[in-house]
């Protein structure tokens, strides 16, 4: 493939929220790196992308595994020659069960695909970026609402979100030496798969259950491709896109 004007790596960008960004990203003309654990969401990113004017490398990933995790970001840089911005994006929760009752098993897989696999994704994006010429690049962390107030039942996927707000401070500020800038975009009740059950209602802190509120998720991909925008010396560190009458603020 020819070097682009600009390259990204999305991951989770079969469905939700990484295809919107990643759909966002090559409709402005970027090269993307399409990341995720089923080839065929992917592939149907890949496509919709190339009808906006962007192209797409497809790399299915297990974030899991942190040589599939070096892979990824190889394939990249072979393919493209440099990388100018990472959404780290995957993750997923467990099911909403009482704190103590939690298995283990469970609890090590979100962190393992929420928290350390945004780890291995960042060293390997800042390792490229602190090399390449010109130098330099952004990673763009999902945090989500979570990263501020948790749900009920949702101790993993809470405290990993959590851990990503510190991941993201320390990403900035470790960043500055080598031009990475760093921030990150919370997102509340984006349509999509993950948040269908909010249609027919969700466990609310005062015990009640009621539907709630969502918004497009390409409303997150126009916020992804406005941070992704902005020259090197100006950062959002953090930003929070969330559906208008979402029971958030006041949650509690």
């Amino acid at each position: 493939m020819s070097t682009p004007s600009k390259v990204a790596v999305v991951t989770g960008a079969g469905t939700g929220v990484g295809k919107a960004a990643a759909l966002a990203l090559m409709g402005a003309g970027y090269a993307v790196a399409l990341s995720g654990r089923r080839k065929e969401p992917l592939e149907a990113t890949a496509a919709e992308g190339k009808k906006k004017g962007g192209s797409a490398l497809v790399v299915p990933t297990d974030v899991r595994d942190p040589a599939s995790i070096k892979a990824l970001f190889a394939k990249t840089k072979e393919a493209f020659g440099r990388l100018d911005v990472l959404f780290n994006n995957a993750g997923i929760g467990a099911p909403p069960v009482p704190l103590e009752d939690l298995p283990i098993e469970k609890w090590k897989e979100v962190v393992d695909t929420n928290l350390t696999a945004a780890f291995i994704c960042t060293q390997e994006a800042i390792k490229i970026m602190k090399a390449q010429t010109p130098r330099g690049g952004r990673i763009i962390n999902n945090g989500s609402i979570s990263a501020h107030a948790p749900r009920p039942f949702s101790v993993a996927y809470t405290s990993t979100k959590h851990a990503i707000t510190g991941l993201t401070r320390s990403t900035a500020l470790d960043g500055r030496a080598y031009d990475i800038a760093c921030g990150q975009v919370d997102i509340g009740n984006a349509a999509t798969p993950m948040t269908d059950r909010m249609v027919a209602g969700v466990l609310q802190p005062n015990g009640t259950t009621i539907p709630e509120p969502r918004m497009g998720a390409d409303h997150v991909g126009s916020a992804v491709l406005y941070m992704a925008n902005l020259p090197l010396d100006a950062n959002v560190l953090f930003m929070t896109v969330m559906a208008t009458k979402m029971p958030f603020v006041g949650r509690g």
